[in-house]
């Protein structure tokens, strides 16, 4: 967005769909700021915006976020979408929660027709000397790694290089996420945690103080680790001490998930998936999936929905409801397995679903049924799987029909799909190549 005036030019720097928002003060004249314009012009440049992009602009500052959701400006939009309520007679903060609360659903209800119809264009880049296999994107950053024992840091609108973190003595790196703060990786025994801000450090947990891990979460001040001989082991991640140790499965403990009110999920090899309270380590109860055996690969769950999602190695997407323990619906949606599933988090309609087959697909929540198919399109010029540089190269999609046979689509087109993250009109997948790719999605005029 920009406002070009006599003074000077402003501009308000937000990043792409669901991203974080970058803060830049940029003079007006001499000495000025964007803060410079007044009430009245910034309505006036608001009132140009689409519901999408007023709830970007609301994040940038705290002036900007009352503006937005108090003004007469707001006040008329949500009266011509909603000429059933009366503003007047509503109170001021019951208003704004109501405004945020339809923005919130204009913009999902946007993000989930993109998925479902809008066009798609797929940036492709080099990101790694080696192959690459986990992906994680927040707040308008994509972090990769997983392979090469290097974890780089990308602009999720930009898809330009920022920063990199190099896993201590070189060991690889099996699982990590990250935050605004921090980022913390799981090597085969031990954790690393790297600060992303003022001077750089990394921490290391003693090596050989647990088993073979295989995955990790965490939630501040805590980091659990899903290990090969079936237990979780709970970690203060500033002391490095092991606080609790929970039996989980007579499996390797294949994937992990953290609720909000403290709850660790578990999947395993042999189809079932564990629950138990974080705080006291005690068993909560456990599910099993009805088709056996399969082993279970990933997890994403849901806040909202209490929904807990996974993929297996039968080529299963499955969902369970945390709150009865029983399976709300499991869909076969590929023939080979699934290596991840994800959604936005405060999304409780579209499911994002990858695996060996290299189809990204995306699944209705709520029933499991396949609502999208997407391939790269077959085009000549630069290799799929190599560019220099980090160059960013544009590639087409085709959705597929229901009944459109994989078997005739190249592999070359279709590399495996082994992690992907789902942000506002934008997936990030790898592929355990040396590229990362960005499916972004419009809507159609």
């Amino acid at each position: 967005m920009e406002v070009t005036g006599s003074s000077g030019r402003h501009r308000a720097v937000a990043a792409g769909s669901g991203g974080a928002v970058k803060r830049r003060s940029v003079d007006v004249g001499t000495g000025g700021s964007i803060r410079s314009l007044g009430t009245d012009l910034l309505c006036i440049v608001f009132a140009l915006l689409d519901h999408f992009d007023l709830i970007r602009c609301s994040v940038v500052c705290k002036s900007w976020n009352n503006l937005i959701y108090t003004s007469s400006l707001m006040r008329d939009l949500y009266n011509k979408r909603n000429p059933h309520i009366k503003c007047a007679s509503i109170k001021s903060d019951m208003l704004e929660t109501s405004m945020k609360i339809y923005l919130e659903e204009i913009a999902m209800e946007e993000h989930k027709l993109s998925f479902l119809r809008g066009s798609v264009k797929v940036d492709q880049w080099s990101g790694h000397h080696a192959r690459v296999n986990v992906c994680r994107m927040k707040r308008g950053l994509i972090l990769t790694g997983v392979g090469d024992k290097v974890l780089r840091l990308w602009s999720a609108e930009s898809c330009n290089y920022l920063d990199e973190y190099v896993s201590p003595e070189m060991n690889q790196l099996v699982d990590y996420d990250f935050d605004e703060n921090k980022i913390v990786g799981l090597t085969s025994d031990r954790i690393c945690i790297w600060r992303r801000h003022g001077q750089r450090g990394i921490f290391q947990s003693c090596k050989g103080i647990f088993t073979r891990g295989l995955c990790m979460r965490y939630i501040d001040p805590e980091a659990v680790i899903g290990c090969e001989d079936g237990r979780v082991r709970v970690f203060d991640m500033y002391s490095g001490r092991c606080s609790r140790i929970i039996r989980m499965h007579s499996g390797p403990v294949t994937c992990l998930t953290l609720t909000d009110d403290q709850l660790v999920i578990g999947g395993s090899t042999f189809g079932n998936i564990a629950i138990a309270d974080l705080s006291s380590g005690k068993r909560m109860g456990s599910v099993k999936s009805c088709f056996s055996p399969t082993g279970l690969k990933c997890f994403s769950f849901n806040m909202h929905s209490y929904s807990v999602f996974a993929g297996s190695t039968s080529g299963y997407a499955h969902c369970w409801d945390l709150r009865t323990l029983r399976p709300v619906w499991e869909t076969r949606v590929s023939p080979n397995v699934i290596y991840t599933v994800h959604h936005l988090s405060n999304d409780t309609s579209m499911l994002a679903v990858g695996g060996i087959d290299g189809v990204l697909r995306i699944l209705n929540q709520s029933t499991g049924e396949i609502l999208s198919s997407l391939v790269i399109n077959a085009t000549k010029g630069v290799p799929l799987s190599f560019k220099n540089s980090h160059e960013v190269v544009q590639k087409k999609v085709t959705r597929l029909q229901d009944t459109t046979c994989l078997d005739i689509i190249p592999r070359y087109l279709r590399p495996p799909i082994t992690c992907l993250a789902v942000g506002m009109n934008k997936i990030i997948t790898t592929h355990n190549e040396k590229f990362i790719r960005a499916w972004r999605f419009h809507m159609n005029n």
